[in-house]
């Protein structure tokens, strides 16, 4: 494989985040910047200026930049997208508030729903009607098309959103639709359902079409600008973007289909999860992810992430499945917790102490930054409670205010709780991993697993600081923090490798199938993502493609996947298909009924590209490498309080080092936490591998 030098660049809600891979000299790079809410293509040139001049290289030289950003859920979650009008089949204009016609819970009397992303008066509906054969029941009133456009267009409307009944069986109107709104108006952005999700369930793929409308012109502008920028720095390489689902596409999803992007930051995460779990040889592994915003939890099991097909943007209540708005995106499967750095701490109307999920952000940021943030946050906890350098924040570049954070916390929360400000600092931090750990343990339990097989890898900016704690909670013995773990999401768009899934609706029952179109609906997703990934730089004789089925008992509402070989052409399909439902199925639920009906309902392919071999030096680094112990300081835990300390500096550790905690292991992007009760090992890829010694171990 040809060797690359390259940027991976992750924008976050309080930073970006920066790596540099420098495949000729087998070296890695690390950066941090605040994040320019306003502007954030002004925080990545920035630090792409930044990162290659430590590298002792120019921008021209790069062969590339992976990009993902929060930009695409802000704006779902904000309702900062665009004004959008959505053209859909007579009789279906109030698909979106309908929807499943099911409460999320029941017992709610005041139960709030999602608002839709288009308002009742900009659905507008035309005759046309396909049939769930895809058979034309009524031709496309084509004149009454241009009305509804027109009217939607003279209301003001920045994007166009079309989805017709059926269509994911048959296109051919949304495409015809298509083409008469840019025949009249060029420069108006249309998403049809049939690009973006182009599956059965009518309620979901209208959901999408809205959602995909609703960011296209903002990610299109912002997506315009920062290439012009990148390219007036010299970069000469391609952009590319971070899917969801944990694959690299060319920019032009981004420009064409952003809400593939609405999980790109997470899924980066989850990725150097499953790296770093091959890395250490551990099976199975809880990707864990925190950063200045949200925590971010992912079950990794043989160094594969798991995968959902759907996903829910915007909840009304954060953990309530069933309040957002359900989008057909593949996406790696993790769950949000609402804790960050930045998170807030307030009292509420009963005077408990709560935390988030609302975030300073960068501006104004955690009071201890000094930019003018007044509201105490997990960091300004963090530091109160000696986990946290004022000295050493980014490596030095930001001091951190201690008196500031204490006269704040005694402002705000300690004088009006009547609690001391170390007990609120403390509650604080309990909280954060008390929400972090019960998030977790749910999560793992709606799968059917043991949270104690499993080992924790923490990554971002704060994961390591809480990463003994959630451990602890969890009963799990051991974590691992690898070396860089700040930005390990930018790390995580380099070891990605290119990848795309297709996705196509074939309804039957097994014994009726077309073996025939079967093959054709392979063959058309096959060739549709091979020149995908071709755009995005793969080498076509390097593309590996995984083919799947999703299928139900007949009259079922939910299907399971099952994996199907690489050729199809010489096997009895029908009861290949029923040996692999019934074998799933047993697999999932521990029986299975052999003698009703099963069908299919969604055929699914995975393309991809090789991953890259990138070798975790980080030798070039303009970092001071002394003495690998930096001190004592007074660090709070909960069950001694505060207790001398000792703090390393993490780029003086060498491999096999071993140290008994309690300890502070400082590094530029993050800090490692140990308790009094651990054993940290340094091993040959200089990862810290914690383990945690409960009291039960030693009868």
């Amino acid at each position: 494989m040809q060797k690359r030098i390259r940027i991976g660049v992750d924008v976050g809600g309080t930073f970006t985040d920066f790596v540099l891979v420098d495949e000729h000299r087998d070296m890695i790079f690390t950066g941090k910047q605040l994040t320019t809410p306003t502007d954030p293509s002004k925080a990545i040139c920035e630090g792409v200026r930044r990162i290659s001049r430590e590298a002792a290289i120019e921008t021209s030289e790069l062969d590339g930049i992976v990009h993902g950003t929060t930009l695409v859920t802000n704006a779902v979650i904000e309702r900062l997208g665009a004004k959008v009008g959505l053209i859909t089949t007579r009789g279906f204009r109030d698909v979106l508030e309908v929807g499943h016609e099911m409460r999320y819970d029941l017992y709610d009397l005041f139960l709030e729903k999602p608002e839709p992303l288009v308002p009742r008066n900009l659905r507008l509906t035309v005759n046309e009607r396909v049939g769930s054969s895809g058979e034309v029941l009524v031709e496309l009133d084509e004149a009454g098309l241009k009305a509804a456009s027109d009217k939607l267009v003279s209301q003001g409307v920045d994007a166009i959103a079309v989805c017709f009944i059926n269509s994911y069986i048959n296109s051919e109107h949304e495409e015809r639709a298509s083409d008469i709104v840019l025949s009249h108006h060029p420069d108006l952005p249309v998403t049809i359902s049939t690009v973006v999700a182009p599956e059965i369930r009518e309620y979901e793929r209208t959901c999408t079409a809205v959602a995909n409308a609703y960011v296209l012109p903002l990610m299109r502008r912002y997506i315009s600008s920062l290439q012009d920028k990148l390219i007036a720095l010299g970069l000469k390489g391609p952009l590319n973007v971070m899917l969801s689902g944990g694959g690299i596409a060319a920019l032009r999803v981004a420009q064409e289909a952003p809400i593939q992007m609405i999980e790109s930051g997470p899924a980066a995460g989850a990725i150097s999860g499953a790296y770093y779990g091959k890395l250490t040889n551990t099976e199975a592994l809880i990707a864990f992810d925190m950063g200045g915003t949200t925590a971010k939890m992912c079950l990794i099991e043989n160094s594969k992430p798991e995968h959902a097909n759907t996903f829910e943007a915007g909840r009304v209540r954060r953990f309530r499945k069933g309040s957002g708005i359900p989008l057909k995106v593949p996406v790696i499967d993790l769950i949000e917790i609402g804790a960050g750095g930045g998170s807030i701490s307030r009292l509420d109307a009963m005077g408990l102490l709560k935390v988030g999920p609302d975030s300073a952000g960068s501006e104004p940021g955690p009071v201890c930054y000094g930019l003018g943030g007044e509201n105490p946050t997990v960091t300004d906890a963090d530091l109160l409670l000696g986990y946290l350098s004022p000295d050493y924040f980014l490596g030095g570049e930001m001091h951190l205010d201690v008196g500031v954070v204490s006269d704040a916390i005694d402002a705000k929360l300690a004088g009006p709780s009547g609690l001391d400000t170390v007990a609120v600092a403390a509650g604080i931090h309990a909280i954060v991993n008390n929400n972090m750990a019960a998030a977790t343990r749910s999560h793992i339990a709606e799968k059917g697993r043991d949270p104690r097989r499993y080992t924790l890898v923490a990554t971002g900016g704060a994961g390591p600081v809480y990463a003994y704690g959630v451990a602890k909670q969890l009963k799990l013995k051991r974590f691992i923090c690898p070396l860089g773990a700040g930005v390990s999401s930018a790390l995580g768009f380099l070891i990605a490798a290119p990848a795309t899934d297709g996705v196509s609706s074939y309804v039957s029952r097994i014994d009726q199938i077309d073996l025939d179109k079967v093959l054709k609906i392979y063959r058309d997703m096959s060739e549709v993502a091979i020149r995908s990934l071709v755009e995005a730089g793969g080498d076509v004789n390097t593309i590996t493609i995984k083919r799947r089925v999703e299928m139900r008992y007949l009259g079922q509402g939910f299907e399971i996947a099952v994996d199907l070989p690489d050729d199809l052409t010489d096997v009895n399909l029908p009861e290949l298909l029923k040996t692999g439902f019934l074998e799933r199925y047993t697999e999932l639920f521990g029986r299975s009924i052999s003698d009703v009906a099963i069908e299919t309902v969604t055929w699914r392919i995975t393309a991809s590209g090789p991953t890259p071999n990138i070798q975790l030096n980080f030798e070039g680094q303009q970092i001071d490498r002394g003495s690998a112990e930096k001190g004592e300081r007074q660090v709070y835990f909960p069950e001694t309080g505060y207790i001398p300390c000792k703090i390393f500096n993490r780029y003086g550790l060498s491999a096999g080092i071993r140290i008994t905690g309690p300890a502070v292991i400082e590094e530029r992007e993050s800090t490692v936490v140990a308790g009094p009760d651990t054993t940290i090992l340094v091993d040959n890829h200089l990862n810290l591998i914690i383990d945690i010694h409960y009291p039960e171990d030693k009868a």
